[in-house]
């Protein structure tokens, strides 16, 4: 059997499995009310800058391409009624992680949507470094039963927005199986349960580094693929396709299409089906 069909076979095993377990790991820790006490952290703006984060304010250059992308990507996860997007990209430096945080604040801004920015990367977690949260616990720590939702969810504010963020954490080996694992369907069906309202981004690995994506393929509602210009070749996308088959790619944004004093980065977007 390929790579490719072996790490589906252990996603859906998990899957299966997990309708039988007498215990849902996560059940004693979760909640989403009032008596969850999430650490609150205010943001810093100038830090965000520093790292091509500016969907905080809409005043910024280059935070209206944000605003464009979440009209669309919401549009179409609500004609489906998705509640997860899965971020993406072929290989590292294509910006998936500046797009998940954008995107995120981009959506948080919005009265009436809530949400829940998710590092899902267990190779290289970029996503508490870009938001400047010191964080101690994160993904792993839920995975492992060794944290519950209330101490690794962190409530992040500027200007008068929220969103919840949960930060990454390094596994130094055996992230395909975290990702194909038991523990993931109990968190990934807490999820589903427990932030009901609110819009779901995962912040994924490249799709062509490894099998993690793959791995947790039967979960993803809806992909947004970043490419970028210099970085990301035709065949390359094209073999995102082919891995990616069984999910909704409903965008592919292309980074860096210019370069220009007065912006942070040029967009372009394609619309993909399945």
């Amino acid at each position: 059997m390929d790579p490719i069909r072996q790490a589906l076979e252990r996603a859906r095993s998990a899957r299966l499995s997990s309708k039988d377990a007498s215990l849902d790991p996560f059940t004693p820790e979760v909640s989403t009310g009032a008596d969850v006490a999430y650490r609150d952290v205010r943001l810093n703006a100038a830090h965000l800058e520093s790292k091509r984060i500016v969907a905080h304010d809409p005043m910024l250059e280059g935070g209206r391409y944000y605003d464009m992308l979440r009209t669309q990507v919401l549009q179409a996860m609500d004609d489906q009624g998705w509640q997860i997007l899965a971020i993406t990209s072929p290989t590292a430096g294509c910006g998936k992680t500046v797009t998940a945080c954008n995107l995120a604040m981009s959506i948080a801004r919005l009265p009436e949507r809530s949400v829940l920015l998710i590092d899902l990367d267990m190779m290289k977690p970029k996503v508490a470094e870009y938001l400047g949260i010191e964080a101690k616990n994160g993904i792993l720590s839920l995975l492992q039963v060794r944290a519950g939702f209330g101490s690794t969810i962190v409530r992040t504010s500027i200007q008068d927005h929220k969103m919840l963020v949960l930060p990454g954490e390094i596994c130094r080996s055996g992230s395909a199986e975290w990702m194909a694992s038991q523990a993931m369907t109990a968190f990934m069906e807490t999820l589903k349960r427990d932030f009901r309202s609110h819009v779901i981004i995962l912040d994924l690995p490249p799709v062509l580094i490894g099998d993690d994506v793959l791995a947790i393929l039967p979960w993803l509602e809806s992909i947004l693929l970043v490419t970028a210009v210099g970085t990301s070749t035709l065949p390359d996308i094209k073999e995102c396709y082919k891995h990616l088959k069984s999910a909704p790619i409903v965008r592919v944004l292309v980074n860096k299409v210019s370069e220009r004093a007065e912006g942070y980065y040029g967009y372009g977007y394609h619309y993909g089906s399945k």
